[in-house]
């Protein structure tokens, strides 16, 4: 496997767990993916390899700008350009969302506050009624349908993966404050002073860049599901097949909980600043005390809708005996539907980032990314 990019010598064992992703005997076995560390800022991991598909239907290499639809890790940068608006003083996780958004208190939705819907608690996780790909894409139907819903549950009480609603709830508090959608906040706070190549719709430019995802061999599926019940619910209100990624309409619009595109360079460059104290490489996006909300513990349970027990603070989640993700207390977490994965750790002033185009099954990820970051935190405590 010829694995292009750069590797501090110290980190030698980290790109060899890259490369093992790619041996034939792996499921899933890697085609094409990239997998990036920063260490008080500086990358010291920058690595890709494989293989992907492009619009024109023809393989190229993974290169070093290429991008791809990296799903719920998107909502990593979402939860940061909410942070960052709190840090400001703009935004009070511990408000109503009303506050921001009049027209969201109907419904029995007054309680829900901005924690809710940044941890997964706020009782929307998809649509009450079955909706298309194309209101998806019209943000106006979507944010409207959202506040018009009561919730499926208690907000606070419990957790329900807002898989996708997530980011319509985030980016319509982030235009009420700002003005702007949540892709141009990004833009402009965010990935442009860092530098960083991600997009929250993705623009005709980038078009020739763009890697396709290979979905998995699995839809997902409520058929297993009691009749009735929120899972059920959920799934059924928002039929989206993976291949949704690859066209057009999906990279145009803004989906800020699923919809970014992105590599592991990018992602990781993102969280740097979290990793060290507000600031890197010259950029200081928050206080050296603005992540600490992240750290509030918000829920621990079992997921309504996920097959396990999560622990989420505001914006991330956190680890936790069923997801023991890292040694260290202040570290928090999330990945892509398929196997992508943002992780910011604070007490090694670490960020690390996998992205990949072979989707694995399920919602939950595989061991790709695991075994390189279990490298990774062996190396370091050595």
């Amino acid at each position: 496997m010829d694995i292009r990019g750069s590797c501090d010598d110290r980190f030698a064992s980290v790109g060899e767990a890259f490369g093992d992703n790619f041996h034939a005997d792996r499921e899933p076995a890697e085609v094409g993916a990239s997998v990036a560390v920063t260490i008080e800022g500086e990358l010291v991991v920058d690595l890709w390899a494989g293989t992907v598909t492009g619009d024109d239907g023809t393989d190229r290499p993974w290169d070093r700008d290429t991008i791809i639809n990296v799903w719920s890790t998107t909502k990593t940068v979402s939860a940061l350009a909410c942070l960052i608006l709190a840090d400001q003083r703009e935004l009070d996780f511990y408000s109503p969302v009303a506050r921001y958004w009049p027209e969201f208190r109907v419904a029995d939705k007054g309680g829900v506050e901005v924690r809710h819907v940044m941890s997964h608690t706020a009782g929307l996780p998809s649509w009450s009624e079955p909706i298309t790909l194309e209101v998806l894409y019209d943000w106006e139907q979507a944010t409207a349908m959202l506040a018009a819903q009561e919730p499926w549950w208690e907000p606070g009480t419990a957790s329900g993966y807002h898989a996708v609603t997530q980011g319509y709830l985030e980016g319509e508090l982030v235009r009420r404050i700002t003005g702007q959608s949540m892709g141009e906040f990004v833009a402009a706070e965010i990935t442009g002073p860092l530098g960083a190549d991600f997009h929250i719709g993705t623009a005709a430019e980038h078009d020739a860049r763009v890697a396709h995802v290979i979905a998995p061999s699995r839809a997902l599926s409520a058929d297993d599901a009691e009749p009735g019940s929120i899972v059920e619910r959920a799934v059924r209100s928002l039929r989206l097949d993976a291949n949704a990624a690859n066209t057009i309409p999906w990279r145009r619009a803004e989906i800020p909980a699923a919809g970014g595109f992105g590599n592991a360079r990018s992602v990781a460059m993102i969280h740097a600043p979290m990793a060290n104290g507000g600031a890197a490489n010259g950029v200081r996006l928050l206080s050296p005390s603005g992540a600490d909300p992240v750290f509030d513990e918000q829920i621990y349970a079992q997921d309504l809708i996920l097959p396990t027990k999560v622990r989420h603070g505001i914006g991330f989640g956190l680890p936790s005996a069923e997801t023991p993700i890292s040694p260290n207390e202040r570290t928090c977490f999330w990945g892509g539907w398929g196997g992508s994965l943002a992780l910011v750790d604070l007490d090694a002033r670490m960020t690390f980032a996998y992205v990949m185009n072979k989707m694995g099954e399920g919602t939950v990820g595989d061991l790709r990314a695991a075994s390189i970051l279990a490298t990774l935190y062996d190396t370091l405590a050595s």
